[in-house]
């Protein structure tokens, strides 16, 4: 099968080829804060994890950097979306029973921003911030899928991705850490969904913007050879990294 590049043009719709995280994971959340009144979503991104947040908070207050991002974010009528830097926004001193940042933080002014949320959580607070591994379908999947992000697509990613990569480890987290269950991501993808999941990474659009040809010819092969058939459905699984903090 030859690779034919139906992405590039799509990019702009990052939430497409989002995956979704578990209901639990919520649920997790809302069971360990002081109360359920006002949630603060740094990061917010397309609303993705706001959305989920709302149906156990009776207020959510989302913000990103991105007016981009925001204006194509997922409406709902228990969240509020702003376009707000994570080191500064409008929130009262003490309001937040919680603030959630998926798979952004290690972008952040982290002295900057771990002030702005001692400032807006409520004692016994909580800073829930996460990150996810690396996909997981089949042996040969992973291992052109590692190729690609390590090999191909080296010298395109910033220097910051290393957090993530290291699973938020290494992350500044001044806070009483909290110890999680674990929790994992799961979808049904055909090959398409996943292509257009590596099409979306910042470093494969890096590349694409400096070479003008697209990164994932080099690996097409190996991934079609092993998938056969593009439609069918596979299950891909992420497992999920977390630093959890309370405000003492």
């Amino acid at each position: 099968m030859k690779f034919e590049d139906h992405f590039s043009a799509q990019s702009g719709q990052y939430a497409q080829f989002r995956p979704r995280y578990p209901d639990a994971m919520y649920e997790y959340l809302a069971s360990i804060v002081p109360a359920r009144s006002l949630v603060w979503d740094c990061g917010t991104g397309n609303g993705q994890a706001a959305v989920n947040l709302a149906e156990h908070f009776d207020r959510v207050y989302a913000t990103d950097a991105s007016a981009e991002q925001i204006a194509r974010a997922y409406p709902h009528p228990k969240v509020e979306y702003h376009v707000e830097p994570a080191e500064e926004v409008a929130l009262e001193s003490s309001s937040a029973d919680l603030v959630t940042v998926a798979q952004a933080v290690h972008w952040f002014d982290f002295d900057k921003f771990h002030g702005e949320v001692q400032r807006v959580l409520k004692t016994n607070g909580v800073l829930a911030v996460w990150t996810y591994g690396w996909p997981e379908i089949s042996p040969q999947v992973d291992k052109a899928v590692y190729k690609f992000y390590s090999e191909t697509l080296s010298g395109y990613w910033p220097e910051r991705i290393r957090y993530a990569e290291e699973g938020y480890h290494t992350l500044p987290f001044p806070y009483e850490e909290i110890m999680p269950p674990s929790f994992a991501m799961e979808n049904k993808w055909n090959l398409s969904q996943l292509i257009g999941f590596l099409d979306s990474w910042s470093g494969t659009q890096k590349y694409l913007e400096q070479k003008r040809k697209h990164p994932l010819e080099e690996v097409w092969e190996e991934l079609a050879s092993d998938w056969e058939d593009e439609e069918e459905k596979r299950t891909v699984r992420w497992a999920l990294h977390f630093r959890i903090g309370r405000r003492s």
